[in-house]
């Protein structure tokens, strides 16, 4: 009985506890490799090197100036067609009459041929004579044709040449050729028949 009773007034000792050992890893964040320390060092490391310095004084040496790429300008056969179409406008009694090179200025032509027309009857006549002539002499057709009937303005497109035949209104209303002011202009042929009527 006293055994028991000395069994039940024994108290237990508090359980030991231990505390978590520090590593390294907790205490200190591991150093990047070549971190600079203090604020000399790291102004040490933003200079370049010996090695860059010499690739940067090799490329500061002067090189001479690059010269700008020469002017495309039209093709001998864009020219070749675009005088054939003055010409044959000019035999129907065109009225002026201008070449523009714009070959370096735009992508979808070397030439425009402008051209005017005293009516609409005289329009669509220059239309046709361009195209026939260029087809008898240089067996060309033309890619398209737009705006016949009402030929107050007809696109006639060749290609590397694209012919613009216009009433006086039209051409005063869109200024094409001032548009392209900047363009050379390519010397338009004397008319071969000056007395042939307008229209005819």
């Amino acid at each position: 009985m006293e055994s028991l009773a000395l069994a039940t007034t024994k108290t237990t000792s508090p359980k030991k506890t231990t505390t978590p050992r520090l590593t390294r890893a907790t205490t200190l964040p591991k150093k990047p490799r070549n971190a600079a320390t203090t604020p000399a060092e790291a102004e040490a490391k933003k200079a370049p090197s010996k090695r860059a310095r010499k690739t940067e004084k090799k490329l500061a040496v002067t090189r001479p100036p690059v010269a700008p790429l020469p002017r495309r300008g039209a093709s001998p056969q864009a020219q070749e067609i675009a005088l054939l179409a003055a010409q044959a406008a000019l035999d129907k009694k065109a009225l002026d009459v201008e070449i523009l090179d714009v070959a370096d200025k735009v992508d979808y032509a070397d030439i425009l041929v402008l051209m005017t027309g005293t009516s609409d009857r005289h329009v669509a006549s220059l239309v046709q004579n361009v195209e026939e002539d260029l087809k008898r002499k240089k067996k060309l057709n033309a890619l398209s044709v737009e705006g016949l009937p009402v030929a107050n303005w007809v696109l006639v497109d060749f290609g590397d040449v694209v012919i613009h035949v216009f009433q006086e209104s039209a051409r005063e209303g869109y200024d094409i050729g001032r548009l392209w002011g900047s363009a050379a202009r390519i010397p338009v042929p004397a008319r071969a028949n000056p007395d042939a009527p307008a229209g005819a």
